[in-house]
């Protein structure tokens, strides 16, 4: 297993390794997925399907796909398969009966498969459920590659503090976080200015603020680029999804709101930017594949032979970037005020936004009132006082739940206005 022993984040991000020292990785990696039946999963299996030789499979988790879950297991013989519904351990024996597969359900089960000692982790349980299995996997000093949002933006202090405790190693999964990763290994932490996160845009980068208000459920379901669950893909049309990021490269780099960027870049190539003291700025560039970054974190320090689609600029033509628009994108500017106010405050962002979302879907509220809600959310946090420092994963969680209590109760207002 890779050591983050060596580090230019500072003492308390050791967690996160400096540049690509080489160490000697093991002649099979074991691995275990977390949220092997989602989107990220799927992405993560496939890279594991082309390279069974460099590869074992200590656990796979899934939500409620029992069936998908099973065939996994069957197909990589792993060696524990937990699903996260409690109700369904009786389904998932009878699917992997004849097999020597041991099953386990309900959430103890998912954080006793983060814990079994795989050396790489992938942790793409999606929400905050995804946050005490992946610092099950943290504690026991494992190479963890981090998909899961809510672990940094609910609880990024106290995550990266326990991952450098313990000497675990951090790998950003995400595909701007995985770009900043590699071109900050250009330089040192006292020559750098700012990291530029790029984003597409989505599908309403060119619309009128009034329209955007008005957007449909299957509008803002059509990402130009990506091909993504539903609730990330909204998040991308509000502008959500990069606030997500900005708070999340706040917590894995270091970094204070003013040294993080965002840049509008609707061909999605270049997915993060670094500029330093001399003002060269390095990029990470590739076609718009989620097992480009993933392929980087399961060779890491290595490299691995990806599949995604060999990067053709002369074909591409033009690569075109715009300045945000807070405006018409509130959601962004929220982040920001978020991370400023800190103690909690992302939780909150995050945890309203889920609740908005789901309202959204649901019909309950326009696509406009997504960003309200949140902005909403976040100033009854901030007026309560309730602003303490985050101990445990259990705080956590309670400012987590006791957020979306407060977005909905919120709700009818924010529908009412928006009516």
């Amino acid at each position: 297993m890779a050591s983050a022993a060596v580090l230019w984040f500072g003492e308390v991000m050791s967690a996160v390794p400096l540049r690509n020292n080489k160490a000697a990785a093991p002649a099979i990696r074991s691995v275990t997925v977390l949220g092997a039946t989602g989107s990220i999963g799927d992405s993560t299996m496939d890279l594991l399907r082309a390279s069974r030789d460099r590869y074992q499979v200590e656990a796979l988790t899934a939500n409620t796909n029992v069936q998908g879950l099973a065939k996994l297991a069957k197909e990589f013989g792993a060696r524990f398969a937990a699903v996260a519904d409690p109700d369904r351990l009786t389904e998932l024996k009878d699917a992997l009966a004849g097999t020597r597969t041991e099953c386990g359900a309900g959430e103890s089960a998912v954080i006793e498969a983060a814990a079994r000692p795989a050396d790489w982790v992938m942790a793409a349980v999606s929400g905050a459920a995804g946050l005490k299995p992946a610092l099950a996997a943290v504690d026991r000093g494992a190479t963890v590659a981090l998909a899961n949002k809510e672990c940094l933006v609910c609880a990024g202090d106290l995550f990266m503090q326990r991952a450098a405790k313990a000497g675990a190693c951090i790998l950003p999964a995400d595909s701007e976080h995985n770009a900043l990763f590699q071109a900050l290994g250009s330089g040192n932490r006292e020559e750098l200015v700012r990291v530029i996160i790029t984003a597409s845009g989505g599908p309403f980068r060119t619309w009128a603020s009034a329209d955007i208000e008005q957007a449909t459920l299957a509008q803002a379901l059509k990402h130009p680029n990506w091909s993504m669950g539903q609730k990330i893909t909204i998040d991308s049309a509000s502008m959500m999804n990069k606030g997500l990021e900005v708070i999340e490269a706040a917590c894995l780099f270091a970094l204070a709101p003013e040294e993080i960027d965002v840049l509008v870049h609707p061909q999605s190539i270049i997915h993060g930017m670094v500029e330093f003291s001399d003002r060269s700025v390095v990029a990470q560039l590739g076609a718009p594949d989620m097992r480009t970054p993933i392929a980087h974190c399961l060779g890491w320090p290595d490299r691995i032979v990806g599949p995604a689609a060999k990067l053709d600029l002369a074909k591409i033509g033009q690569l075109t970037f715009e300045a945000p628009d807070f405006d018409r994108f509130p959601a962004l500017r929220l982040a920001y005020d978020a991370l400023r106010a800190g103690r909690g405050t992302t939780t909150v962002y995050n945890a309203a936004n889920e609740v908005a979302v789901a309202a959204f879907i649901a019909g309950k509220i326009r696509f406009g009132a997504i960003a309200r809600l949140v902005e909403a959310t976040m100033e009854a946090w901030m007026r309560s006082g309730n602003l303490a420092p985050l101990t445990s994963a259990d705080d956590a969680i309670a400012v987590d739940h006791n957020a979306r209590n407060k977005a909905v109760t919120l709700l009818p207002q924010i529908a009412l206005k928006a009516s």
